[in-house]
């Protein structure tokens, strides 16, 4: 399963991560979020074997997202905009985000080539970290592979894998003490109950 930190800006919040147990970490790459990392810092951000290297994008050109995926060092490019699987970049696993605010209609990505379905909370005008939640039985039985996120922490991430079985989980803004400044211990937390449920 994935167990994902995003929103990461610095190296010392990435090392805590993935000591913490973290398996992907994500960058945001949308310049006007609070949690926005310059391509070059996030390249140099250095993460374990074996952890995956997420990129938030909203709306950005594939040629962009190929060339901050270079310089990042990115294994998924996770796309937050109106991008169809024409204009998905190439040699990159793409995570399709997928708000929901009502009922779930996720027919639209049936035969998507996304890798995963991350569905996320209503954010109005923010993308990656609004930390609010949804009802995550709409997300169990889709016969995707799903990442759950918005408004994920401790105090909740073990009722959100019972209730959908994600592929993964994806923590930001709740786990937080300032945007793109991780709270060891919320973020330790949250990696531990999302490993107890696993083992559940």
């Amino acid at each position: 399963m994935i167990l994902k930190i995003c929103g990461i800006t610095n190296q010392d919040d990435a090392t805590a991560a993935v000591e913490a147990g973290a398996t992907a970490v994500g960058f945001n790459f949308y310049p006007r979020s609070p949690r926005y990392i310059e391509p070059g810092c996030a390249g140099n951000i250095a993460t374990a074997a074996g952890v995956r290297r997420i990129g938030v994008f909203v709306n950005e050109e594939p040629a962009r997202v190929e060339q901050i995926a270079r310089i990042a060092h990115l294994d998924v490019a996770q796309l937050h905009g109106n991008e169809q699987p024409v204009s998905y970049p190439a040699n990159l696993a793409v995570w399709k985000a997928v708000r929901i605010s009502g009922e779930v209609d996720l027919s639209p990505y049936e035969n998507s080539p996304a890798e995963a379905l991350l569905l996320d909370g209503p954010a109005a005008e923010l993308y990656g970290g609004a930390g609010i939640a949804f009802d995550w039985r709409l997300a169990a039985g889709t016969g995707k592979r799903i990442v759950l996120a918005g408004g994920l922490d401790s105090s909740n991430v073990a009722r959100a894998i019972e209730l959908a079985h994600p592929w993964g989980v994806d923590a930001c803004s709740r786990i937080e003490s300032a945007p793109g400044k991780k709270d060891r211990e919320k973020m330790n937390a949250f990696l531990q109950a999302a490993k107890a449920a696993l083992q559940a």
